[in-house]
């Protein structure tokens, strides 16, 4: 996937043809640096198992060739200057399309499995596994979004339309867009929560590493009690602000034209997490010093030699 970024970098230097309103080589570009990321988080996910080991090995290699497979097919029909996806032009773009679909399906499946080896390991930082549960099951909601864009937009019909399916919703495909991104500025996108979702994977852990590092500067964060707190708070979050870009792209409207309702959802959304925020930083630990049981039952030190060490010398 590193080496079809370089390519599709290149192509979009080289090549100046232009495909639903974007460069052509704009789409194999943006997945093959999603992969990059994908496939890197899910790697570092499963060297973390304790168990399951082998079963995770076949999960990531099933989930390494669909995307290569997908990748192939992507860059091929950019060569032939042909669209990808909902391409039902003819028999050949059909089944090309169609064997997209089937490896999609069998990428979420790959990443399921690993989902479950994760939610059923014992992982010893419980803010790591937290966030890495919560990343992956949040990037399979994610994925799934994309099941969303293969239904027939508004004038199309199966065996008759050349082109079935969408990522906007309310206006056709190739309109006005944002720079970068490629999203539409004048209807719903359904690329925006199922981004969104996918990069859960990366985001998650990385707020993990970013309080880890932190806490040698603020005490709070030095407790792994407070760190759990904040990675379950943010996981919420995400969640609610997922399931917010989701329905804002389900109702027509563009990311940066929002209805009241969906400013006022948004302002209830960051209400609680700046409050969670709060209360995670302030809530009680226990004291630093405190014994406790699985600590000592873990050490090399007896119950008796604990007694021992609170006795006053003689």
């Amino acid at each position: 996937m590193v080496v079809m970024a370089a390519v599709s970098a290149v192509g979009l230097v080289a090549d100046d043809r232009v495909l639903v309103g974007a460069p052509i080589w704009f789409k194999p570009l943006k997945f093959s640096v999603s992969f990059v990321a994908y496939c890197l988080s899910l790697a570092w996910m499963l060297s973390l198992l304790p168990r399951g080991r082998r079963v995770g090995w076949w999960a990531g290699t099933v989930v390494a060739l669909a995307g290569l497979v997908e990748m192939v097919i992507i860059a091929g029909q950019v060569m032939r200057g042909k669209r990808s996806h909902f391409n039902h032009e003819t028999p050949f773009d059909e089944a090309l399309f169609n064997a997209m679909a089937v490896t999609v399906v069998i990428l979420w499946l790959g990443t399921l499995a690993v989902a479950v080896l994760l939610l059923r390991a014992r992982i010893a930082d419980r803010a790591s596994a937290w966030a890495m549960r919560s990343g992956i099951v949040l990037a399979l909601a994610g994925a799934a979004v994309g099941f969303l864009m293969t239904q027939p937009a508004p004038g199309q019909r199966r065996g008759v339309s050349t082109v079935v399916g969408a990522h906007s919703v309310g206006v056709p495909d190739g309109g006005p867009s944002m720079p970068l991104t490629g999203w539409s500025t004048t209807g719903g996108d359904l690329r925006i929560p199922h981004f969104v979702g996918m990069h859960a994977l990366q985001l998650l852990p990385l707020l993990v590493i970013v309080l880890t590092a932190l806490a040698p500067r603020f005490a709070r964060l030095a407790d792994h009690r407070v760190r759990l707190r904040l990675v379950l708070l943010a996981s919420g979050v995400y969640a609610a602000a997922f399931a917010l870009l989701l329905w804002q792209a389900l109702q027509g409207q563009p990311l940066i034209q929002p209805d009241g309702v969906t400013l006022g959802v948004a302002g209830l959304i960051l209400v609680a997490a700046i409050l969670g925020t709060y209360g995670s930083l302030r809530a009680p630990t226990p004291l630093a010093g405190k014994i406790i049981t699985e600590d000592v039952s873990d050490s090399d030190v007896s119950t008796s030699d604990v007694r021992a060490s609170k006795e006053p010398a003689s």
